[in-house]
């Protein structure tokens, strides 16, 4: 059965149109085994739009991303605009309002490390080895949507406020996802908070544990934020799903990433309204832009993530990361993954970015 979806492809800024176009690449080579159809529109977002249009999130690229399956994102922001009113910064003015706006509640992170990245991580190998950890983390509540103010003092300077609250609905739908993914992995759920100070945490475990008695197969633990950061060092197999709110799981899965070796290697999921959004973690790393150099594999991972979480494409999804995994194995490497040799002894490829997804997209025609 020959399948059709319509794919919004937001490529952004910095290295963002450089690592999109690979995972577009994986995508194609997809249909192209399976026959499935997929419709790519491009649009501007963040720095790209303000630039061309004067917003970061223009009327018509929220509208081509409501009317689409699925969106792919790569990433936006830049130093240049960071003297920009607040609400003209692409990372306020588009990514959040655009999570908001297709109301993607839930930010899925996987942190799993790939076999022929073993020795990438400066974590021990004894450490790391067999990670496999999914991060849940609320992504339209929290400090990052409450309300903020300055104001001047009388001494002459000034008070920043930000506003962190949550309702007990924005954690139930929360927690009852992560509650769901536990329960099709090994069956371990950690909320991660900070009730021993945050009232909004002590809400937050509140209405975590009295959902606990809905899911008895599911062993529920509770986590302080700072213990939970040091532990993801020091025994990172002890967690299966963690599930967390805004701003804790930001931190916390950019330190996750280093478990894999590189932030370049953690894709992510942003679901719970109609339209699924997938970009990689990490950002628009401007330093490296235009270079050819830039890792693509979380974004193709991202593509993965598209595949089951918005079309249910799963066996299309676990072919993506097959061929990474392959890649992976016969020594591929990017520049951010070069401290990394293969452990079957076989000689590292350096490869571009461009070369990367070629492999990719090669390793899924003959997988």
């Amino acid at each position: 059965m020959r399948l059709k979806y319509k794919i919004a492809v937001l490529p952004g800024d910095g290295i963002g149109v450089e690592i999109v176009p690979e995972a577009v690449k994986a995508l194609e080579a997809i249909s192209l085994r399976f026959g499935h159809q997929f419709e790519f529109t491009e649009a501007l977002v963040g720095g790209a739009a303000y630039d061309a249009v004067g917003h970061p999130l223009p009327e018509e690229t929220l509208a081509l991303c409501k009317s689409s399956d699925a969106v792919l994102l790569g990433a936006i922001g830049g130093p240049q605009y960071d003297e920009l009113p607040v609400s003209l910064r692409p990372e306020i003015g588009a990514l959040l309002p655009l999570r908001k706006e297709l109301a993607l509640f839930a930010n899925l992170r996987p942190c799993m490390l790939f076999p022929g990245l073993l020795q990438a991580s400066t974590i021990k190998e004894e450490v790391i080895k067999g990670v496999d950890i999914m991060v849940i983390r609320e992504l339209t509540g929290g400090l990052y949507f409450g309300n903020k103010s300055r104001e001047k003092t009388p001494q002459g300077g000034q008070i920043a406020t930000d506003v962190l609250s949550y309702s007990t609905h924005e954690i139930e739908r929360i927690v009852r996802l992560a509650y769901e993914v536990a329960g099709k992995r090994r069956k371990q759920l950690c909320s991660v908070d900070k009730a021993n100070v945050l009232e909004s945490s002590r809400l937050w475990r509140e209405t975590v544990s009295a959902m606990e008695k809905e899911y008895p197969d599911i062993k529920t633990t509770h986590m302080y934020v700072d213990n939970c950061s040091m532990q993801l060092i020091r025994d990172p197999r002890q967690f299966d799903v963690i599930v967390t709110e805004n701003m804790f799981g930001d931190i916390l899965t950019d330190e996750a990433s280093m478990l894999t070796g590189s932030i370049g290697m953690l894709p992510s999921a942003s679901i719970g309204g109609d339209v699924g959004l997938y970009e990689p973690s990490h950002g628009s790393a401007p330093d490296i832009a235009g270079q050819n150099i830039a890792n693509p594999l979380a974004t193709i991972l991202s593509a993965a993530m598209l595949l089951r979480y918005s079309f249910n494409l799963d066996q299309e999804a676990e072919l993506i990361e097959k061929a990474v995994t392959r890649a992976l194995e016969e020594g591929c490497r990017t520049s951010d993954l070069l401290a990394c040799s293969d452990p079957s002894g076989q000689p590292v490829k350096v490869l571009g970015t461009r070369e990367m997804g070629d492999i990719i997209a090669q390793k899924i025609m003959q997988l």
